[in-house]
């Protein structure tokens, strides 16, 4: 079943009716009939509204609102991911898989060991089309909502952004070398920790990973460093790990 999103404001008791783009996509592309069931979000509520197709014109489809699931699909807290930002298109696979893990925002965050370098036209830029990957990734995984893709931030912002987050969680390669350091054991039992409805700040390093200065300073912010095990692993592979931790130990 195909999933889209419309504005609260074009759903009503009755109906749905969805314009732009994805009248093209749904009368051109994947040549949908009337009486083909859709699911529709409105982005915002997290609820999966049922409809069928009553009628398809060149600017709208009318929809017949059939049922709405309650429960939704998303995890029961909010995750956000501050990414060091990486070389090349890495982080569009980050968004797109860490969308359909059910992420709720996503933070670029400018780093140390950071090669790009972003001036505000190119980041202008990158932002909206790294958005849309998050749209699409969203259409896709049938989410709730489109999980927002904010303004990259400097490392200092994004401490602060997190200060009052619930559960901060910060995989490092080198945690074993840190005072109190618990390694996989310590890991293990600060994910089970984890309870619904916390905020959860996920920081990830990086190619180069984090200087130790910046480890530190998330240390001193109330950070948890943590590890993903004895094998090291690349900035796109390393978000996703804890991202599916986080799922195993909330999802319900």
């Amino acid at each position: 079943m195909y999933h889209f999103f419309v504005e609260p404001s074009q759903i009503s008791d009755r109906s749905v009716i969805i314009t732009g783009e994805d009248v093209n996509h749904i009368k051109n592309v994947i040549r949908l009939k009337p009486g083909d069931e859709l699911s529709i979000s409105n982005g915002i509520d997290g609820r999966d509204y049922r409809c069928g197709i009553e009628k398809i014109t060149d600017t709208e489809v009318v929809c017949t609102l059939r049922f709405i699931k309650e429960d939704g699909v998303e995890l029961p807290s909010k995750v956000y991911l501050f990414q060091g930002l990486p070389k090349g298109d890495k982080m569009e696979l980050i968004i797109q898989k860490m969308v359909e893990l059910g992420v709720y925002e996503i933070i670029p965050v400018s780093m140390k060991r950071c090669v790009v370098k972003l001036d505000d036209k190119k980041a202008k830029a990158k932002i909206a089309r790294w958005q849309g990957i998050a749209q699409a990734a969203a259409k896709q995984s049938k989410r709730g909502i489109v999980p927002i893709v904010r303004e990259v931030m400097s490392y200092q912002e994004a401490l602060e952004c997190a200060a009052t987050m619930d559960m901060k969680l910060v995989p490092y390669e080198m945690e074993e070398l840190l005072d109190g350091a618990a390694g996989m054991a310590g890991t293990r039992q600060i994910i089970n920790q984890l309870q619904p409805g916390q905020s959860i700040a996920v920081f990830i390093g990086p190619e180069g990973g984090f200087e130790q200065g910046e480890i530190q300073a998330a240390i001193d912010c109330g950070m948890k460093p943590i590890t993903l095990g004895r094998r090291i692993l690349r900035t796109e592979t390393a978000g996703m790990t804890v991202m599916a931790w986080i799922m195993y130990q909330l999802e319900t």
